[in-house]
């Protein structure tokens, strides 16, 4: 399991694509239309939540960029802010996302199928970033452990935390921000494309919102990559 988790390691961010493509097979549907807003909204909270605990978790502590040449590594074992309550929020916030969004899809293939697959590639490469830490790390990691789950959220002491530390709101935009766009595309894409009853099933007005948002999208995500290279903001 080891190996086949540092493999993933090495493409983790490959892995997105394809989850992302599949949410627009053809697809059974978990409800049927005229409970398609249960679906809809439930979807939605679940995958908002995901993102909320990623930049939660970025905002209050800061997180070097994951592994080096491709392979599993940290130079040090950060413990603080939401890792205090969790080994992997991160991965957390990210399987949230993605359910999320497949509840969203109503694809019942892409939640019996590709949800399933999403989660044992993200257990191999938290078995492998484990074994990594505890070979580096010693006995700091195993005492971690037993006070942190590796995916249950420990809610006890969550705002002593939040009312102890500061809050970087720059981390996550700067950090987030190509993720976030592809997030939200992907979000718009399905409410207008899916649930063209939001929209009284008007194809003329889907188009212009597409017209407007996507590219409204685009120039903030652009905006704040300028912003980033150009050193104005932070994610420090």
């Amino acid at each position: 399991m080891i190996q086949i988790g540092n493999f993933f390691f090495k493409y983790r961010n490959w892995v997105f694509i394809p989850l992302y493509l599949a949410l627009f097979m053809p697809s059974p549907e978990i409800l049927a239309a005229e409970q398609r807003y249960w679906v809809m909204w439930i979807g939605l909270f679940i995958t908002i939540l995901g993102q909320v605990i990623r930049c939660a978790t970025i905002g209050l502590a800061y997180i070097e960029r994951g592994g080096k040449d491709k392979k599993v590594y940290a130079s040090q074992l950060v413990t603080e802010g939401i890792f205090n309550h969790c080994r992997n929020p991160l991965y957390v916030g990210n399987i949230l996302k993605i359910a999320g969004i497949g509840i969203l899809s109503n694809s019942l293939l892409y939640i019996a199928l590709f949800i399933p697959g999403f989660l044992f590639i993200y257990q191999t490469i938290v078995l492998a970033e484990e074994n990594f830490l505890r070979s580096k790390f010693g006995h700091e990691f195993d005492a971690y452990c037993q006070r942190t789950n590796r995916w249950s959220l420990r809610f006890s002491g969550l705002v002593a935390t939040f009312n102890n530390m500061s809050f970087r709101w720059q981390r996550p935009v700067v950090k987030e921000n190509s993720s976030i766009y592809v997030w939200l595309i992907g979000i718009v894409l399905i409410l207008l494309f899916k649930y063209p009853e939001l929209i009284d099933n008007n194809a003329q007005l889907r188009d212009q919102l597409l017209v407007v948002l996507l590219p409204l999208l685009t120039a903030i995500y652009l905006g704040i990559r300028y912003l980033k290279k150009s050193g104005t903001l932070q994610g420090l």
